[in-house]
């Protein structure tokens, strides 16, 4: 009876090994078909079909996923709760004006997998999420904003420039979304943005602490100078505590 629990825990962290790379590819496609139709209007509509069957497909692979770690949890209250966040990313695309909304899913999964490979490379993760969030955000601000009305995000590169100026917190105004879905998309990627900033700062805090304490803690190796001093010191004390016979017969 008490290795039941133990075995599932077990089961549920080799599923997760095991799924971590499949879904990091999944995720990949699945921002490679979404991204084609957005940066080919001219795509021919079989080959726009094909993009959304495969959007399709591995959203519902997204969804067996997690399925199948729901069913391996110990304790699976516990697991709903840790992964609502999830849940909802994965309801919420259903309508079609929040289809944009898969893309978080589609970040959480590739930046869960630049973690673990760049951990210890601060740069490396930092360099690499915010790459990945310039990118997901320009399609999708593209995607919502270029058929609207008044809309001035109405090419790639210029939704790539709105969302390096967003994350970067300089913001020249030059370009800026006129949809909900696009200020939505914008709310997300200020909220990432300082967030990034937030993570590199107090990680950065936290290396210069680290540093000093360590130095601190390091013992000081003694230079001939300090040698010579604490012999003469010792010399000295020597002197005091045993004075000379000759002085003491002279008395």
């Amino acid at each position: 009876m008490s290795g039941g629990p133990a075995t599932e825990t077990d089961r549920l962290k080799a599923w997760e090994r095991v799924s971590a790379a499949p879904l990091t590819v999944l995720s990949v496609l699945f921002l490679v078909v979404y991204a084609v139709p957005i940066l080919r209007p001219d795509l021919s509509p079989g080959l726009r079909d094909v993009c959304v069957a495969t959007t399709v497909v591995v959203w519902l692979l997204f969804w067996a996923d997690i399925i199948v770690r729901l069913r391996l949890a110990t304790d699976r209250r516990r697991f709903l709760r840790e992964h609502l966040f999830d849940l909802v990313v994965l309801t919420l695309p259903m309508l079609r004006p929040l289809r944009a909304v898969r893309l978080v899913m589609v970040v959480l999964t590739i930046n869960r997998r630049t973690e673990l490979w760049a951990r210890g490379r601060l740069a490396v993760y930092v360099a690499a999420t915010t790459a990945l969030l310039v990118l997901v955000t320009a399609l999708a601000v593209l995607d919502a904003e270029r058929l609207a009305p008044d809309a001035n995000i109405t090419a790639f590169d210029d939704a790539l420039w709105w969302s390096t100026v967003t994350i970067t917190t300089v913001g020249y105004g030059d370009y800026y979304p006129v949809t909900a879905m696009g200020r939505f998309v914008a709310l997300g990627l200020m909220i990432g943005g300082i967030g990034l900033i937030g993570f590199v700062t107090g990680s950065l805090a936290t290396w210069i602490v680290e540093r000093v304490s360590a130095a601190a803690d390091r013992p000081v190796a003694a230079t001939g100078d300090d040698v010579a001093a604490l012999r003469a010191e010792i010399a000295a004390l020597r002197r005091r505590l045993d004075p000379d016979p000759a002085d003491q017969s002279a008395g």
